[in-house]
């Protein structure tokens, strides 16, 4: 896994790409919902489980991060 920083709220995640497809996010916070604006807005965001993928800011930084190099795609 690598760090990958939310371009928007600057939020620090773990993230791996085992393919275009499909992402692993590691949280380094037990409450998103103070940093993450978009979680902060929808509280349903924080439910088990909900957490991987939802915010757009964050799908956005990881899909980047891929494309450039920061992160590897295994395929």
């Amino acid at each position: 896994m690598r760090h990958v920083d939310c371009a928007r709220c600057g939020v620090e995640v773990l993230a791996e790409k085992n393919s275009w497809q499909h992402t692993s996010v590691q949280w380094n916070t037990a409450r998103p919902d103070a940093v993450c604006h978009e979680y902060r807005n929808d509280p349903s965001l924080t439910l088990r489980g909900a957490r991987v993928g939802r915010c757009a800011a964050l799908r956005e930084s990881i899909a980047a991060a891929a494309v450039d190099g920061r992160i590897p795609v295994s395929e």
